[in-house]
């Protein structure tokens, strides 16, 4: 992925790293992202379904119809209807309230692995590609050893050894997303390490740190963004797939996975609780890839609407 729409080409001086390489500041810049972005329908429309499913899971205490624990044994499996908009589940349970603070849980989870599997990974991949050398040798090696082992299983392994729960399925996740970030990370930052400027930033005696945070992050920001919401997408697969096991989080608390797998000791007198949770996660998972796939091509200049139609 190219970093011309981030790169700056003069030399830095010790208060800047020079103008920007197309004549636009950052403002300028700025519009020309969103213009373009408005310009693909599908990505608004990704755009405006993660931010109203956000919205919804952050309020969800706030517009949930009932408590989303509360059993009520004379409505098992109650149809949707006006009182239960998506019916209830084997023990009586709004759907529609725990279907919310699934939300809330499997979005947060999700947030918690691709956080920090980004900040691992860029701390590897950019130490790598600035350094080089037996630096990138010795983390490279370290990443392929990783993905030397399918992801799901490392995850579900790292699980097995430190006990199911939320915060240790999301650092297993973590540990699956590190390489993807890290080899991203290292490709550009490789990229970077040859430009002009920060020969010259180097030359003027700007320390290593100062040089990384004020020329190299800056301009691998768009591709690492644009990484982040497709992780995100992979992230509510793998998390919905490990909640399913009982490896994530645990009943009574409500996430996409677990919800799908207790569908399914229904699914012959109720077959919309499958399709309830089912559907939000297709949707969510189509969503971030339809949007991380705008944006790079938005980063890029192009319209993957036009790409589309060669």
């Amino acid at each position: 992925m190219s970093t011309d729409d981030t790169a700056s080409t003069a030399a830095p001086t010790e208060t800047g790293a020079g103008p920007e390489p197309d004549g636009l500041d950052r403002r300028d810049r700025g519009d020309t992202l969103v213009a373009r972005i408005r310009s693909q329908p599908m990505t608004v429309v990704a755009l405006g379904y993660l931010v109203l499913l956000s919205l919804f899971a952050v309020a969800a205490p706030l517009v949930s119809p009932y408590d989303p624990y509360a059993t009520d044994f004379r409505a098992i499996l109650d149809p949707p209807s006006a009182a239960h908009w998506l019916g209830t589940d084997d023990l009586g349970r709004d759907m529609l309230s725990r279907l919310l603070y699934a939300s809330r849980s499997s979005l947060l989870a999700c947030l918690q692995a691709v956080g920090l599997g980004l900040f691992g990974g860029v701390l590897l991949g950019v130490t790598a590609g600035y350094f080089g050398g037996w630096v990138d040798r010795l983390v490279m090696t370290l990443i392929d050893a990783v993905l030397s082992v399918p992801g799901l299983l490392l995850a579900m392994s790292i699980v097995g050894v430190l006990g199911p729960g939320l915060r240790n399925a999301m650092f297993a996740l973590a540990v699956i997303f590190v390489p993807i970030f890290a080899r991203l990370s290292r490709i550009q930052a490789l990229a970077v390490r040859e430009e002009t400027y920060l020969e010259a930033a180097r030359s003027i005696g700007v320390s290593h740190l100062r040089s990384v945070l004020r020329h190299v992050l800056p301009n691998i920001a768009g591709p690492l963004v644009v990484q982040v919401f497709i992780t995100m997408a992979v992230a509510i697969v793998a998390e919905g797939a490990m909640s399913y096991l009982g490896l994530s989080i645990q009943p009574p608390e409500a996430s996409w996975g677990n919800l799908l797998q207790r569908a399914f000791s229904s699914v012959a007198s109720a077959p919309w609780l499958i399709f309830i949770p089912g559907l939000t996660i297709t949707l969510t998972v189509v969503a971030f890839q339809v949007l991380g796939d705008g944006l790079s091509q938005a980063l890029s200049g192009g319209h993957p609407q036009k790409a589309g139609r060669r």
